[in-house]
């Protein structure tokens, strides 16, 4: 297991789209955050069709690195007789330190900004007045018709997935033939 953490390169690149990036992976990109295993990041965007060497392309362009926080315990393998904690569940993990409401909040905001833009101030102007989760879902659809207008079919799917996740912590996501 290896954990990638932007580098500020990477960070700036989010910001100001320097480089000619391929909106794939930039959405890889994106995901990257210092925190979530390889393993992890490329099952998000396996519907993307993204893989290993799309993690190390963005290595190579000196966009991310691992992470150095973590560099010592990703390169150790877990021998079988150790404690290591069970492999991780279909459930996702909340940000350490965030309640369900900080993670989603801080999702929305984070991906209408890279996603959408200014076409995306009055969403974002909702999700400041959003009080509870169940306000954050119902600007669900919204925001979803808005990445597929601005980024298509594939990015939508992938941020679906990640939104649903929190959304829907622990209970069952909405029918993704019934919304987009």
């Amino acid at each position: 297991m290896i954990i990638f953490d932007k580098t500020d390169l990477g960070r700036d690149q989010i910001k100001t789209r320097d480089q000619a990036l391929a909106p794939r992976l930039r959405t890889l990109l994106l995901l990257v955050d210092g925190k979530t295993s390889d393993d992890e990041l490329l099952k998000k965007v396996a519907g993307l069709g993204l893989g290993p060497e799309h993690l190390d392309e963005l290595r190579q362009a000196g966009l991310i690195q691992v992470s150095a926080d973590r560099s010592n315990t990703a390169a150790m393998p877990a021998s079988p007789s150790s404690n290591a904690p069970p492999p991780p569940s279909s459930e996702p993990v909340l940000p350490p330190g965030q309640t369900q409401f900080e993670a989603i909040y801080h999702f929305y905001n984070d991906t209408i900004k890279n996603m959408i833009g200014l076409r995306g101030y009055s969403l974002q102007l909702k999700v400041e007045r959003a009080s509870s989760i169940e306000d954050f879902r119902e600007l669900r659809q919204a925001y979803l018709e808005a990445v597929h207008k601005a980024k298509g079919d594939e990015i939508a799917r992938s941020m679906r997935g990640r939104l649903d996740q929190l959304l829907f912590l622990g209970e069952k996501t909405p029918s993704s033939s019934t919304q987009r």
